[in-house]
């Protein structure tokens, strides 16, 4: 049976509302375990924005094998933490997988406050599978606070001719423009599929105007 999640590409950007660089891709097989490599043209364009490699995977020509997912799974929360359980449904992570570090990182985005770091899984759309992602582009929005709710559900609508793109996925709720579903994350959009997609507002952070918000896409 395939897994829903394929590979994880490290995604780098300067900033809040600054575009997104692919910077890297984390690979698991039976074989050869797992590895991480960066590309090598996604960083020297990355490098214009001021770009640094992690700082465990300094050389950017090398393919790591070592201690891969070990060193990445430093970024997730510890499973000792009093509020571990509400954490892994917020995530969507499902009990039989709470002790698969890899699973957790796509799952969590490996989100971290310290620097411009995430962990963006490529899934493969199965019966009953869901995920949470960010919606991307809401800082050129500026979304009124009651512009959505938790629970809402949302349509989307491809945009294969986006020039940035080509896996572009626009959202909305009812008529209004909330923004794209982010790199590699909307590839599943595209995926061929007999289940129907739906997505959802899950968590909302606002304060004037809306700043993040948290959607989940079920199968």
């Amino acid at each position: 049976m395939k897994s829903e999640i394929g590979h994880i590409y490290l995604s780098w950007r300067k900033g809040q509302g600054q575009r997104r660089h692919i910077v890297g891709v984390i690979k698991k097989s039976a074989t050869k375990g797992v590895t991480f490599a960066y590309d090598q043209k996604a960083v020297e364009k990355a490098k214009e924005e001021g770009f640094s490699p992690y700082v465990e995977f300094s050389d950017i020509t090398k393919t790591y094998t070592d201690n891969v997912l070990e060193l990445f799974a430093q970024r997730l929360t510890k499973s000792e933490r009093p509020d571990i359980k509400d954490f892994y449904t917020f995530w969507e992570i499902k009990s039989s997988s709470k002790d698969d570090k890899y699973h957790i990182l796509a799952h969590t985005m490996g989100l971290a406050p310290t620097d411009n770091f995430e962990f963006l899984a490529a899934y493969h759309p199965t019966k009953g599978m869901s995920f949470i992602t960010d919606l991307a582009a809401l800082s050129e929005k500026k979304l009124s606070p009651d512009s959505l709710k938790i629970g809402d559900v949302l349509r989307i609508e491809k945009e294969p001719q986006n020039k940035f793109d080509q896996y572009a996925v626009k959202v909305f709720k009812d008529d209004l423009d909330v923004g794209y579903i982010k790199k590699i994350h909307n590839k599943v959009f595209y995926k061929q599929s007999k289940f129907p997609i739906k997505l959802t507002v899950k968590a909302i952070d606002k304060n004037g105007a809306v700043k993040r918000v948290f959607v989940k896409v079920s199968f």
